[in-house]
Parts: C-alpha cells; sequence; structure tokens
C-alpha cells in the first residue's frame, strides 16, 4: 500500500507532467482547475434547486444535537452550548454505538421520499465533529461497521446504491473537525491531516458516483488562508477532483470553491456567485423527539426565496433512532413535492431575477420566461420597475385571470382576491427578448422611512448591521444590536409629521422577539400606540392613525440579541 507520503509525491508530479505537457502542446485542452467545479457541472447544480440534507447517527438515541451535545473541548464550543443542561459526556456520547441498532431502517425509503419532495439530490452526512463514520472506513473502528457496533451496516454503501438506483444525486457531508480523533489541533495533527485526506480519498473511491463534498469548517469560511492550510485544502482538493472530476465543494474548508452556504436562514440575492440555505425542517439538524415542524407555508416561503434570489435550499431531515423519517416531516415533504409538480417549472432550471426581491416576494426566469411569485400581497397590486423589454403576453400560472400594465414607469400586475393562492400566487410574463441581463434593481415598497435619519440603541460590531440597513427597502440586508443584548430600539425620524396607520416588519426566520411596543413622539415622550410580542418573518399591523415625525420600535424582551431585517411604515391604506 502506498504511503500518504507518497501518495501526495505522485499526484503533485502527475500534475506537473500535465501542466508541462499542456505547454509544449501548443493547442491541447489545458489543464483542469482542481481548485473549481467545471462551469456547466455547478449550472446543472443549480438548475436542480431543491435537496435534502440527512443528518443521522447514534446521537438521534438521545434526540439532542448532532456532534454539539457532546461533552467537546471548550475550543470546539459555540456560544450558547458551554455545557452543562442538554449535553451528553463524552463517556457516554462516544459509546452510543454499541447499542444503535436501527431496526427498521430502509433506505429507499428515504430516498422515495426525497423523490416525492421533488427533491433533485441528497446530501448525506457520513461524519461529524463528533467523528463517527456511517461508513466502513479502514482507518478507523469508529465506525458503523466497527467491531463494537451493535448494528455492522455500511450505511454509506446503502445510501450510495439506493440514490444512484433512483437517479438521485449524492454530495457527502464530511466534517474536518472531529473532536474523537487524537491528533486533531494537537502536536500530531500533520497525522491528523492524513487520516482527514485518506477518508476522503476512500469515500470518493469506494462508493460509485458522487455529486459534491460538502465540508463543515468551525474555523473560517470561504477564501480563508488560516483555515485552508490547517486541512491542506488545496492539495485535497486536487485529490479529489482527480478521483471524481464533476464534484461540486462547497466554501466550508479555507477556499471559495464553488458555493457558498448561509446556515439557517436564506440568503442574500446574488446572482454572481452560487450559494445554498442550509436549513432545517425542524429546530435541530438530529432527530429530536415532539419537536416542531416547519409550516407547508414556511416551507414554499424558504424556497422560492431562495429561488429568486439565485440561490438552492437544501432542506434538512434527522431520521428517527429506528432508522425511519418522521411521520409528520414525510408527510410535509410530500406536501411540498404535491406544490412542486404543479408549479416546479417556476423553480427547477431557473434562475434568480431579472427583478430584485421584495417584500412581497419576487422573480425567476428561464429565456424569455419571466415567473412573479407573489408569497403575500402588499395591497391591490404588485408594482415592478420598468425594464427595456417588451411583455408580449401574460398568464396566472396558478389559476385564474390577472391584470397586467406596462409602461414607461412601471410595470404592475393585480389578480382578484379569489384568484389569489395562500402558498404562491405565480403570475408568467413572456417577454420579447430573453430575461438574461435585464436586472431591474429593487421595487420600492412605499414605506414613508426610507432614507430618513434612523438612530439605534446598539449596533452589532462591524458596517454589516447598522440600523439603517432595516429602512433601505433591501430584504438581504439587515440590523443587529450589539453583542449579548436582548432588547433594544430602532427609531426613524420622518423629516417632518407624517400619518402612519400600517407597521411592517421582517425579522427573518429566527423569531427571537418576544416582546415589543411601537412608540411615538410627543413633547419629547415617548408614547406607546400598539404592543405585541412575537414578530417572525412577516409581521404587519394596522392601527388608529397618528401623526408623528418620531417613530420607535422598541423590543422589551428577546431571546438573543435583536435582529431587524427590514422595519417600514406606511400611510393608512397603503
Amino acid at each position: 500500500m502506498k504511503t500518504p507520503i507518497l501518495q501526495r509525491v505522485l499526484l503533485a508530479l502527475a500534475v506537473v507532467l500535465c501542466t508541462a505537457c499542456y505547454s509544449v502542446a501548443g493547442d491541447a485542452e489545458p489543464p483542469p482547475d482542481f481548485l473549481k467545479a467545471k462551469p456547466e457541472v455547478v449550472e446543472a447544480w443549480q438548475g436542480m434547486r431543491f435537496g435534502m440534507f440527512n443528518c443521522w447517527g447514534p446521537v438521534s438515541l438521545t434526540g439532542l444535537e448532532i456532534g454539539w451535545s457532546r461533552g467537546a473541548p471548550a475550543w470546539g464550543r459555540r456560544p450558547g452550548v458551554r455545557g452543562g443542561k442538554g449535553r451528553t459526556p463524552v463517556e457516554v456520547y462516544d459509546n452510543l454505538y454499541k447499542k444503535w441498532k436501527p431496526d427498521q431502517f430502509d433506505v429507499r425509503e428515504w430516498v422515495q421520499v426525497a423523490k416525492d419532495a421533488g427533491m433533485k439530490y441528497m446530501i448525506f452526512l457520513v461524519k461529524h465533529h463528533d467523528g463517527f463514520c456511517l461508513y466502513d472506513s479502514k482507518l478507523t473502528d469508529f465506525k458503523s461497521t466497527g467491531t463494537e457496533s451493535a448494528w455492522k451496516v455500511d450505511v454509506l454503501k446503502e445510501v450510495a446504491d439506493a440514490c444512484h438506483e433512483a437517479d438521485l444525486k449524492l454530495i457527502l457531508y464530511y466534517s474536518q473537525p472531529d473532536w474523537h480523533h487524537p491528533d486533531y489541533l494537537g502536536e500530531n495533527h500533520d497525522r491528523y491531516i492524513e487520516y482527514l485526506h485518506g477518508q476522503i480519498r476512500e469515500l470518493l473511491t469506494n462508493y460509485g458516483k458522487i455529486d459534491g463534498l460538502w465540508f463543515d469548517n468551525l474555523r473560517g469560511r470561504g477564501d480563508n488562508a488560516e483555515a485552508a492550510k490547517l486541512w491542506n485544502a488545496e492539495e485535497l482538493f486536487r485529490m479529489a477532483r482527480s478521483l471524481q472530476p464533476d464534484l461540486v465543494i462547497n466554501d466550508r474548508c479555507g477556499l471559495d470553491a464553488d458555493f457558498y452556504t448561509p446556515e439557517q436562514h436564506v440568503g442574500r440575492f446574488q446572482l454572481n456567485r452560487p450559494w445554498e440555505t442550509c436549513m432545517t425542517l425542524n429546530s435541530q439538524w438530529a432527530w429530536k423527539p415532539n419537536d416542531k415542524v416547519k409550516s407547508l407555508k414556511q416551507c414554499i416561503d424558504m424556497l422560492v426565496t431562495c429561488a429568486v434570489r439565485g440561490g438552492n435550499l437544501a432542506l434538512n431531515t434527522g431520521p428517527m433512532p429506528d432508522g425511519r423519517i418522521e411521520p409528520k416531516q414525510v408527510e410535509r415533504f410530500r406536501e411540498i413535492g404535491a406544490w412542486l409538480k404543479i408549479n416546479g417549472e417556476s423553480i427547477y432550471a431557473t434562475r434568480g431575477g431579472p427583478w430584485r426581491d421584495a417584500p412581497w416576494g419576487g422573480t425567476t426566469y428561464r429565456g424569455e420566461r419571466v415567473f412573479v411569485h407573489v408569497l403575500r400581497w402588499p395591497g391591490d397590486e404588485v408594482c415592478l420597475a420598468p425594464i427595456p423589454a417588451k411583455i408580449v403576453s401574460h398568464r396566472l400560472l396558478t389559476g385564474g385571470e390577472a391584470t397586467m400594465s406596462q409602461t414607461d414607469d412601471a410595470i404592475t400586475i393585480s389578480v382578484p382576491d379569489e384568484h389569489r393562492k395562500e402558498l404562491d400566487t405565480i403570475i408568467e410574463l413572456t417577454l420579447d427578448s430573453p430575461a438574461a441581463g435585464l436586472c431591474a434593481g429593487l421595487v420600492s415598497s412605499g414605506s414613508l422611512a426610507v432614507g430618513k435619519r434612523i438612530t439605534a440603541s446598539s449596533t452589532w460590531p462591524g458596517h454589516d448591521h447598522t440600523p439603517r440597513m432595516a429602512f433601505d427597502d433591501d430584504p438581504t440586508t439587515r440590523w443587529g444590536a450589539g453583542e449579548d443584548t436582548k432588547a433594544g430600539w430602532l427609531a426613524v425620524d420622518l423629516g417632518e409629521p407624517k400619518t402612519i396607520g400600517r407597521l411592517r416588519v421582517n425579522e427573518a426566520t429566527w423569531d427571537r422577539i418576544r416582546k415589543f411596543e411601537l412608540q411615538i413622539q410627543e413633547d419629547g415622550q415617548w408614547k406607546t400606540i400598539h404592543t405585541g410580542t412575537t414578530i417572525g418573518a412577516e409581521f404587519t399591523v394596522e392601527f388608529e392613525p397618528v401623526r408623528a415625525q418620531h417613530v420607535r420600535l422598541n423590543v422589551l424582551e428577546a431571546t438573543d440579541v435583536p435582529t431587524i431585517w427590514e422595519m417600514q411604515l406606511f400611510a393608512p391604506g397603503k
């Protein structure tokens, strides 16, 4: 067997020879760029739009979060999970696999659920930060096929075979951090790197076609030289793509790679770099008993918002200890699939745009066809900014009649109440030319607060989450209060007294606020005109019209740092 050092030498020699051959043969194909996927591979992955994330392991016996519930070393902990309640001692956690024996494991049922949901790929976890391997690695006995394992099943082989049979693309989640391995970040970290690279080689050699790698780095994402060095990432990528040339790889190995990965929130509008939101269907990645499943409306909102902003959605399930996907999760997945079966042409193989997303929804397009997704109606009509193309026809894809008007100043669309859909009203516009390149920018919400003077109780460090971000009509930017705060306020000076009658707030999906009040200033004192509890992703309230110049949203209680993506004020009836 070749040693890891010899393997690296041979691989480096092969790359040098390949480059030399190219320099001699002038019209030969250039050597492959091992750090980036082929453009056509990335484009095909983007066109899939929707995938299943699958986090599973012996930890399901505890009902706690995978990896993080292990009594990890201090440097491996994240804020909010520093020990105590809900954690499993290391000696208990690391021995769960000795009694974990899923007696109802049926991977073809998993794959069928994914297919029924309209998903085009599966991201399967083969090793999390706890170091336990769900495949038959020859480099460790801490695995599902280990000598002390109660189950002795090569789970990845079952998953890979089922995905290949069903033509479901397979991406492997692999955590570089490994709290179980004695050499990880120790004096012999180089030895751990050989282990890591050796496992990736196993995964890409022994399980047929693999379509992607989903790394999970705790020390920097994207272009991060320190993290890349920590994992010897460039060599890792070269080795991986020499074995599986059509891989897509995410941004959590210290290199930008092929796509970036916003977690537990929908990414911002971005068309020049592929991205994928990873989101849990429940409240955590691993299975949790009696956990709440996101509503169908929440799931469709996430899926559509990802598409209109140019990204994919990987929606996670954590199978139960016996190997089954929880029935209430199965039901939700199939509801999503039923919706996609009817409306999938507006999601699959589309691109985000040509209009930027707005609080009411957004647009996707393919060729000359534009799909306007109205997730929530802002009023009687939706208004789009003008574009240098003519709309030659329109139709209500979700059934019924729509009215459309195009002028040099705006495009307006209205749909009767009886033809509006609770989940998503979709209007198809056909242009006289391709929609690509017709970036029309943001659409004004009509909020009285846009462009006004903004103040706040505190601000998250840096320049990305300033108070004005919550009043800029851009749903992809946000204000964050100061670190470790669980209360705070945002105030706007409208410049002169204005009559207001409606408030709209977008707290995204984090749902941290538990008590708030809306206030106006009278004679230098704050007067409360409305009180409430939770806000969430889309909050709107109408109140008795008042006239004021200074308006404040005062968050009295929150479970974590208050964060507001958009706060908008409207005149009565607007």
